[in-house]
């Protein structure tokens, strides 16, 4: 099975910081046409902001997205999955917690950002490469 980071190596990591306003973070997101953001503070991990958080803990309520700030509306301290993990073991950590992204570190370092999408057309596509091996 394909190592998860083989996935994102070749894609930039966009980040947001946690003193960003949520506005800052959803115009990234756009920009790059991405579903979240790792948050960092000083260089290290601190959370994740998705579209849905945006959604969920800022726009439904009536909250500023101008104003409010990305580490009062993150998920804080996300779960993340080693470099050397399989694609097998993200889609198991998305599935046992309910993720949709999940940060790709190296010790602390952030290394990239794995969508649930990222995974399945993976596992699909490896899938189906093994069945045409078994048929041929």
């Amino acid at each position: 099975m394909a190592l998860i980071y083989e996935l994102v190596k070749d894609r930039r990591v966009y980040s947001v910081d946690a003193d960003s306003t949520v506005l800052e973070a959803a115009r990234l997101m756009m920009e790059h046409n991405i579903g979240a953001l790792p948050v960092m503070r000083n260089g290290d991990l601190v959370g994740i902001v998705s579209e849905r958080d945006i959604m969920n803990r800022v726009v439904a309520i009536g909250r500023m997205p101008g104003t409010t700030k990305v580490a009062e509306v993150m998920t804080a301290n996300p779960k993340s999955i080693n470099v050397d993990e399989t694609v097998e073991n993200g889609l198991f950590l998305m599935r046992e917690f309910g993720f949709r992204h999940l940060p790709i570190t190296d010790g602390r370092q952030l290394k990239g950002l794995v969508s649930l999408r990222d995974l399945l057309l993976r596992y699909v596509s490896q899938k189906e490469a093994e069945a045409r091996r078994v048929a041929s």
